[in-house]
């Protein structure tokens, strides 16, 4: 019996693509790092602009929705320990979220950037939304679940990190 042996040599870019199909799963991340980018700078942005958020208490306030959230939270330590400075902990959380989502639109550091938005959800996940219920009504789960493909594809095309991985590359770098 005799094996044949591919000669063709697979080559990054649209060139690269034969079909719709191959073009359609090669961009399939685009939307969801679109969407979560877009959102997180939003969600940012949003917290940052409102005045009676960034207060310890009061309608509205970080403070307030952290002391609704800490006894139905699966870790009630973790709303203790932002307790402590619940306007620092609000700053932290939008500049996070605003960081995050810049990153993943600009593709910058896209796998690290997916990490801390999976872990924003995360902790927001186990402390303001835990007590929903059905569970699948809390959309922190959901966005967690989102940034894990993220996490793990990082963000190889449209991106600043693939501009300098072809940097790299055309300059005899590591890859």
């Amino acid at each position: 019996m005799t094996h044949g042996m591919r000669t063709e040599t697979h080559t990054s870019g649209l060139s690269s693509f034969r079909t719709w199909r191959d073009t359609a799963a090669h961009y399939a991340l685009l939307p969801l790092r679109l969407f979560l980018g877009v959102t997180f700078v939003y969600a940012g942005l949003n917290k940052l602009t409102d005045s009676a958020f960034m207060q310890s208490s009061g309608v509205g306030s970080i403070g307030e929705t952290m002391r609704a959230a800490r006894d139905s939270a699966a870790i009630p330590a973790l709303v203790d320990l932002a307790l402590k400075s619940p306007v620092g902990f609000g700053y932290g959380i939008a500049l996070g979220e605003v960081a995050v989502g810049l990153g993943t639109l600009l593709g910058l550091l896209g796998r690290l950037a997916a990490l801390g938005g999976a872990l924003i959800s995360l902790s927001l996940w186990l402390t303001v939304s835990w007590a929903t219920t059905p569970y699948y009504y809390g959309n922190d789960l959901a966005y967690l679940m989102a940034w894990l493909p993220l996490v793990l594809a990082g963000a190889p095309y449209l991106s600043v990190d693939a501009l300098w991985r072809t940097r790299r590359r055309r300059a005899g770098g590591y890859l």
